[in-house]
C-alpha cells in the first residue's frame, strides 16, 4: 500500500525556484532516505511533507488523502529535528507527553505510551531529568521518543545525528534501525548528507541535486548502477574515479581510449553513432587492484600513501589534471611515494557515461 505520494511538487520563494517537479511514491512501512549536497532541497522537501512549508504547486497525498492544505497537526506525522527541539523547563517525561496532552489524550494512555517509548529507547531512568542533565545522544533519543508517542503514520527525521560525535552517531543509528524494525507499518523519511547513514538505514535512497531527483533506488543499486555522473560521484566514499575518454569502438561491447592513450573494453552495448564521442570512464577506488602484467587500465605515480590499517589508500597523479586517482588496497602494503604503478579492475566493475553525464548501462 502506498503511504505517501508526491506529484509534480514544486517550491518557489518569489522568483527563486527551489524544487522543480518532484515525483515520488513511498510505500507504507518503507524507510526512505533523502541525500544530496547542501542546498539541494532535501530539508525543504521534508518540511513540505511535514506541513511546515507551503506547496507552490503539485499534489501531496498521505494514505490516499490530499494534504496540501491540511495543517501539520492533522497529517499523522511526527518529526525529529537536528536541534532536538526539547523544552528546557520540562522533564523528559513531560517533553514526551506534551504532544499527546495538546491532542487531548487521557492520562492513562499518555503514561502507557511514554513509558513504552522510554523503555524501547533505554530512557526509563531519565524520565524525571531536565534536558540540560542529558548528553547529546540522550536528548536525541528523547526527541525520537516524543515522536514515537504520537503513534504517527509517517516519521520524519531531519539530519538527527549531525550534532553527535562519531561513537554516538553509530549507537543512535542502530537505535533508529531497531525502531524501524519495531514499527513495520510506519513510513520513515530521513534526511542526511551522510552516506553511511543512507546506505545502512534505507530501503530506498532518493538522491537530490539542485531541486531535482537524480535517481531513486536501493542502496546497492545506486552504488553498482548509478544513473549518471552526479550519483556515481556522490554515492561511495571516496568518490568514483572519473577519467576522460573517447569512444573508439561500438557494438555489443564498447572500447574507449582513456586520457593517456590506454584502450579499455567494457561489457556495455553502444550505438554506432557514439563512435568518436567524448565520454567519462569510471571505476571505484575499492574495485582497483595492483596489476602485475600488461593487462592494466592505467599507470601513474603514487603522490600520497594513507596507511589506515584495514586499508591503504593511494593517490595517483599524472592521469587527470588537478585531480588524483584514488586506489584502496586492502590491508597494509609496502608502497612508497614516488613509485610508478599499474592498476587493473574487473570488466564488470567498470562504468561509462556519455557526454551529457548519463550512463550507457541500461537501467
Amino acid at each position: 500500500m502506498t503511504g505517501l505520494v508526491l506529484k509534480d511538487i514544486r517550491k518557489s520563494y518569489g522568483s527563486v525556484h527551489v524544487l522543480h517537479g518532484i515525483d515520488l511514491e513511498i510505500n507504507e512501512g518503507e524507510f526512505i532516505v533523502f541525500v544530496g549536497p547542501s542546498g539541494c532541497g532535501k530539508s525543504t522537501l521534508l518540511r513540505m511533507i511535514a506541513g511546515l512549508e507551503s506547496i507552490t504547486s503539485g499534489d501531496m497525498l498521505i494514505a490516499g488523502q490530499k494534504v496540501n492544505e491540511v495543517p501539520p497537526s492533522r497529517r499523522g506525522i511526527a518529526m525529529v529535528f537536528q536541534s532536538y527541539a526539547l523544552y528546557p523547563h520540562m522533564t523528559v517525561y513531560d517533553n514526551m507527553a506534551f504532544g499527546m496532552r495538546i491532542a487531548g489524550e487521557n492520562k492513562q494512555e499518555i503514561d502507557r505510551r511514554v513509558r513504552a517509548a522510554a523503555a524501547s529507547l533505554q530512557l526509563t531512568q531519565y524520565l524525571e531529568r531536565l534536558p540540560k542533565a542529558l548528553s547529546g545522544g540522550q536528548r536525541q533519543r528523547v526527541a525520537i521518543g516524543r515522536a514515537i508517542c504520537r503513534n504517527p503514520k509517517v516519521f520524519l527525521f531531519d539530519e538527527p545525528l549531525s550534532n553527535l560525535d562519531a561513537a554516538l552517531r553509530v549507537a543512535t543509528r542502530i537505535e533508529i534501525a531497531k525502531l524501524s524494525d519495531s514499527m513495520p507499518e510506519t513510513t520513515m523519511i530521513y534526511v542526511t548528507h551522510d552516506q553511511v547513514e543512507a546506505m545502512t538505514l534505507a530501503d530506498r535512497i532518493v538522491v537530490l541535486s539542485a531541486g531535482r531527483v537524480e535517481q531513486v533506488g536501493a542502496p546497492l543499486e545506486l552504488y553498482e548502477r548509478p544513473a549518471n555522473l552526479f550519483v556515481a560521484k556522490f554515492i561511495g566514499s571516496p568518490a568514483m574515479n572519473i577519467i576522460p575518454a573517447t569512444v573508439t569502438e561500438t557494438g555489443t561491447t564498447t572500447t574507449v581510449t582513456l586520457k593517456g592513450g590506454k584502450s579499455v573494453t567494457l561489457d556495455l552495448p553502444t550505438e554506432a553513432s557514439e563512435r568518436g564521442k567524448q565520454a567519462s570512464f569510471g571505476v571505484r577506488p575499492e574495485d582497483l587492484r595492483i596489476a602485475t602484467n600488461e593487462d592494466y587500465l592505467f599507470e601513474g605515480e603514487v603522490a600520497i600513501v594513507e596507511a589506515l590499517g584495514e586499508v591503504t589508500q593511494l593517490y595517483i597523479e599524472g592521469l587527470v589534471d588537478g585531480e588524483p586517482i584514488i586506489v584502496k588496497i586492502p590491508g597494509i602494503t609496502d608502497i612508497h611515494r614516488g613509485q610508478k604503478m599499474r592498476f587493473a579492475a574487473d570488466r564488470q566493475k567498470l562504468h561509462l557515461f556519455n557526454a551529457d553525464g548519463h550512463t550507457y548501462r541500461k537501467q
